[in-house]
């Protein structure tokens, strides 16, 4: 007796194969400010094309409404980078549910741990460092800086700060410290979303000297006297203490914002909204992904 029940077909997120489309029956789904144009993200992207071309292809869509157009459901720097370059036709893999895709899988942030990690993955694979450069719009001396950009962090610091946008020169600080202080100033700048070389530096000048990772050698920051790290020793521990007592309560407006972050949060994961909008409202469009874009606003 067979007492299995129906057979359930799996049905393929893609379509068998990929495909060469036109850039300009593809509609983008979010809005690339000439603000973006200017990061230096956006000049590794388009350096990386230009050297070694599109490694990953984009995604798109099929539009429903409108038969032989595709709604762009990840890859927005790269088809910008792409139409900036004069090219006219983009490889594609061709989504069979765009409904899939949530407004958070379409963002792509490459932070810096990140890139560490692929420049490792990269030399190790025995591509050579001066088409990795290339690739990233950098020099080979900043890449080598950037190889060796986790030494002497900790463990429990890297986690904390692998998926944020923190200035290469903030690790240097960080080394300065012990690995207990490591991790309280990696929860104070994701807490204040600082990653800044200068609220770190402000972050060991705070440092008392048995927290250092050399705590038998005087501690010297540039600028600061040491009347001034004293006092700013103080006032850090003060700080501190206030800091994560008002952390412990939010007003009625932080959970407002919240509730409403997380309801435009998911009506941008709505594929059939966003092409609606992108269409129609482009302008109500932007201002949404501006708010669901803030960052660590439970921190």
């Amino acid at each position: 007796m067979n007492i299995a029940g129906p057979r359930r077909t799996v049905k393929a997120a893609f379509e068998a194969e990929g495909a060469k489309l036109p850039i300009a029956d593809i509609l983008p789904v979010k809005l690339i400010a000439e603000a973006i144009k200017k990061t230096p993200k956006y000049a590794r992207i388009a350096a990386s094309i230009r050297e070694i071309g599109l490694v990953e292809p984009v995604v798109v869509g099929r539009d429903r409404s409108s038969p032989g157009k595709f709604l762009l459901l990840d890859g927005h720097l790269r088809l910008e980078a792409l139409r900036e370059m004069g090219s006219v036709e983009v490889m594609c893999l061709i989504s069979t549910d765009d409904e899939a895709f949530t407004y958070n899988k379409r963002i792509n942030r490459l932070a810096i741990i990140q890139e560490h990690r692929m420049i490792l993955k990269a030399i190790e694979r025995g591509v050579p460092e001066e088409r990795i450069a290339r690739s990233l719009n950098i020099e080979i001396g900043t890449l080598r800086m950037r190889k060796s950009l986790l030494s002497g962090i900790c463990a429990e610091a890297i986690d904390l700060l692998k998926d944020k946008d923190v200035a290469i020169s903030t690790f240097a600080i960080l080394r300065k410290m012990a690995p207990i202080r490591q991790i309280e100033a990696a929860e104070l700048m994701s807490a204040m979303n600082q990653f800044s070389t200068t609220y770190a530096t402000s972050l060991l000048a705070a440092t008392p000297k048995e927290q250092l990772s050399q705590p038998n050698k005087p501690k010297v920051v540039k600028g600061i006297t040491t009347e001034q790290m004293e006092l700013m020793e103080r006032e850090s521990a003060n700080l501190e203490r206030e800091f994560k007592l008002a952390a412990q309560s939010y007003g009625e407006d932080h959970l407002d914002f919240v509730l409403a972050r997380g309801y435009l949060s998911k009506l941008l994961g709505n594929a059939r909204i966003v092409r609606h909008l992108a269409q129609y409202h482009q302008e109500f469009l932007s201002e949404f992904q501006q708010i669901v874009d803030v960052k660590d606003v439970t921190a």
